[in-house]
């Protein structure tokens, strides 16, 4: 049978619309690519979160028309252990680029791409999606407000769960928490992030307008008492978890938390797919999850702008299982060290040691740089 659409994908934030942008660009028809989203454009370019984009990110948004947009480049990340011996630089000099990645804003990213889509695509907002039902040649989507229509493949980019796939999910909750906020320091180093391991868990300040994003990563009892202080004294807290690379901490925006752990969804039914936060929500530690997502939507698009078809969602799941996998078990490994382990266990201390291996150990560090840069590839 004909169907409304050949593609709909639910979920209008940075990972659908990539993908609806470079399906486009690789020749389907823009008029055939339905959008959902329970958000409208205005609620999500005034979204503040801070992101983390790396060169390999950009790389896929100059390719769709959304780049360049507001960002601070970031030329090193320096990888460490508080009070521990190792540790890790990796710099834009060593692979011969402009900068490692990006730090920019949610609301700024969506905004650059919405405009490189130019509305040419069916976009549906806000509005959510109530039910699906997958029949041999084509799924029915409805509607909260009531409206059917049909797809040959559907495409779930958002976090929520799509219907009622058949799939093998992988849940952990590390009992962390993640405070964010952005921090001013008195002698920040332009345009170098850093990822610091606490005995709680990662600690990442990411260069950002006149100071730094800050993901915070502790145990929930810490994270509640962290938050119920002043600035000062939150600062200072921060300054003895930190330390002084980049001086005194003199000033913090308000702050927010979430829960953080590893929900991992991979699989498919025949028309039906996820990728990104639908397929793999990822802990915070080395800013992975977004990244991932848009490889996803750069691979699916390539696969499916040829083929259409169940089948390709078949082969799109094996060419993504290699890059999924080992970047959902690096992240998991560290962040389970920090959550699992007493204070100064082994393990924390072992990872510590590894840190100044790797900086030492030339083809180890470029292996996780290139993967931190470009996935697997």
């Amino acid at each position: 049978m004909g169907t409304d659409f050949d593609i709909a994908i639910c979920g209008a934030g940075p990972v659908g619309m990539t993908l609806a942008a470079l399906l486009s660009r690789r020749g389907m028809d823009a008029g055939r690519i339905a959008l959902i989203d329970a958000k409208t454009l205005e609620q999500a370019k005034d979204d503040p979160r801070s992101i983390a984009l790396s060169f390999g990110s950009k790389e896929i948004l100059e390719q769709v028309g959304a780049w360049p947009l507001p960002a601070t480049p970031i030329h090193q990340i320096h990888i460490s252990r508080r009070r521990h011996f190792g540790r890790t630089l990796i710099e834009r000099e060593e692979y011969g680029l402009p900068a490692l990645g990006y730090v920019t804003r949610y609301g700024h990213l969506v905004t650059s791409l919405a405009a490189a889509i130019e509305e040419r695509c069916t976009i549906l907002r806000p509005v959510q999606l109530a039910s699906n039902l997958e029949v041999q040649d084509h799924v029915a989507l409805q509607l909260s407000d009531g409206r059917i229509f049909t797809a040959k493949i559907a495409v779930q980019a958002e976090g929520g769960v799509f219907g009622s796939q058949n799939t093998k999910s992988i849940h952990r909750n590390y009992d962390q928490v993640a405070i964010v906020a952005h921090v001013v320091a008195d002698q920040p180093v332009l345009h170098r992030a850093f990822e610091r391991f606490t005995e709680e868990g990662p600690l990442a300040l990411l260069p950002q307008d006149d100071g730094y994003a800050l993901v915070w990563c502790v145990r929930p009892a810490t994270a509640e008492r962290l938050l119920a202080l002043a600035n000062g004294d939150f600062l200072s807290n921060l300054q003895e978890a930190f330390g002084n690379r980049v001086g005194r901490f003199i000033a913090v925006s308000a702050r927010s938390s979430f829960p953080l752990g590893l929900n991992a969804r991979p699989g498919q039914t025949p028309r039906t797919i996820a990728i990104g936060n639908a397929a793999q929500t990822l802990h915070p530690v080395a800013g992975q999850g977004l990244n991932l997502g848009l490889r996803d939507a750069r691979v699916l698009a390539q696969a499916l702008a040829a083929d259409p078809t169940p089948e390709t969602l078949l082969r799109f799941a094996a060419m993504r299982h290699s890059d999924r996998s080992l970047t959902m078990h690096l992240t998991d490994v560290m962040a389970r060290i920090f959550a699992a382990a007493s204070d100064g266990a082994l393990s924390q201390s072992l990872l510590g040691l590894s840190l100044g291996l790797v900086d030492t150990v030339v083809p180890a560090k470029r292996i996780l740089a290139e993967h931190m840069m470009f996935g697997r590839r």
